[in-house]
């Protein structure tokens, strides 16, 4: 199958929230141009307004205005953020620096990933949770109550941006330095670019630590988001398994912290090109030139793993197409994600006969040239679903995804976009 077009991927959901949410708590009104309007956003932008701030509806090739007055007000109703776990752990942050009570939920899945790893730091900051004994909270739905937060120095139990933005949103609600460590790799660094841009301090030690310092303020901004390198990993994939043809992905973010999976990638022998053209959302912005071929089996190590979580499920596919075995070390953290993904994954690449084996935290995949045939479980998973819509690319191939409507989550209009670049008709 041919793979060809010019395409350009949505708006960058990492940073789609986290320019929400901002704007949420700056005094006036931001204007945010090409934000995401996946579900997951709009459960933000959802809570945004049950928290007193007004937000036009998120609408493709429609501007976002936030109007907010600096801080939140008291919610009435229970704060649900559907799927997104992003949403939750971002927004804790924030609800801890405010004198009063909310309650936040969320759909079944995101109800059953774990939350300590925010509410335990946060109450060491001062922030009051609902639990049994005094414990902070694991799992939603969980009552918070803010107010007169103090600095933290706190060492992270996983590589996680949603953790580290957390706190650090912490700290700039609640006006106090907090400090903070990964253990190892370094996850994405959108807070961090972010709140410098507003005139934080934030800066690295020698030592690995994250140091933030309420130095800054808040204001109003006009701004226009990146597109999603993720989700366009998606379409780099499809080019590569393609038989002929070659791809343009126009105005995607490459943030060194985001395009772990293009080095791996490149290492396999993927031929793809990405030229930078410009700066957005103090962002590296530009366009990704790919063309198929073969690949072969690498090793990603544990370092790696904190800089390229989201595309796994997609470098693991292209891995079972690979001349030779891949291993994913440390991959354990996908086992809390929207399913247990790693299982998943792994039980998934069996049903369309590719050879995938979990040991301990390590995944294993041999490439096979048969083509993949078989259907696949999603569990309501939207990286599952394209990763493996992605298969249905190779010659011969007939993947039955379950669900591919769960792509909405974070690529609204993927199915299209596939048939776009593909030339197939119908699903």
């Amino acid at each position: 199958m041919l793979v060809q077009g010019n395409v350009a991927a949505p708006g960058d959901k990492s940073l789609t929230h986290r320019l929400l949410l901002l704007a949420g708590m700056a005094p006036g009104r931001s204007r945010l141009q090409g934000a995401l309007t996946s579900l997951d956003a709009r459960s933000t932008a959802k809570v945004l307004r049950l928290l007193g701030v007004p937000v036009t509806p998120l609408r493709p090739g429609k501007e976002v205005l936030i109007s907010a007055r600096g801080r939140f007000e008291r919610p009435r109703q229970i704060l649900h953020c559907g799927n997104s776990g992003t949403t939750t752990r971002l927004l804790l942050g924030l609800l801890a620096g405010h004198d009063f009570r909310a309650t936040l939920t969320g759909d079944n899945s995101l109800r059953k990933r774990p939350m300590r790893r925010v509410t335990e730091p946060l109450a060491r900051m001062g922030a009051q949770f609902d639990g049994k004994g005094g414990e902070a909270p694991d799992r939603l739905p969980l009552a918070i109550r803010g107010g007169g937060l103090h600095s933290l120095e706190w060492e992270l139990p996983v590589s996680s941006a949603q953790i580290k933005g957390c706190l650090l949103f912490a700290g700039l609600a609640g006006g106090v330095p907090v400090s903070v460590r990964e253990p190892s790799g370094r996850s994405r660094d959108h807070t961090e670019r972010l709140l410098r841009s507003f005139g934080y301090r934030v800066e690295e030690s020698a030592e690995g630590w994250l140091q933030f310092e309420p130095t800054g303020k808040l204001e109003p901004f006009d701004l226009e988001v990146p597109g999603d390198i993720s989700s366009a990993a998606f379409l780099v994939g499809a080019a590569l398994l393609a038989t002929g043809g070659g791809l343009a992905i126009t105005g995607v973010g490459l943030n060194p912290t985001r395009t772990g999976f293009l080095r791996v990638l490149e290492r396999m022998g993927a031929r793809i090109t990405a030229i930078q053209t410009g700066e957005r959302c103090g962002e590296p912005v530009g366009d990704l030139q790919v063309r198929p071929g073969p690949i072969y089996g690498t090793t990603v190590t544990a370092e790696e793993i904190p800089g390229l979580i989201d595309e796994i499920p997609l470098l693991a596919v292209l891995a079972a197409r690979a001349m030779g075995r891949t291993h994913f070390h440390q991959v354990g953290e996908l086992r809390v994600k929207e399913s247990d993904r790693l299982g998943l994954l792994a039980e998934n690449l069996r049903a369309v006969g590719a050879l995938a084996t979990v040991e301990g935290d390590t995944l294993v995949v041999q490439g096979k040239r048969t083509p993949p045939v078989g259907p696949v479980r999603t569990e309501g998973d939207h990286r599952i679903a394209m990763a493996f819509a992605v298969l249905g690319v190779v010659e011969g191939a007939q993947v039955r995804v379950d669900d591919l409507e769960c792509a909405a989550v974070s690529f609204p209009g993927f199915d299209e976009v596939m048939r776009q670049v593909t030339g197939r008709r119908g699903r």
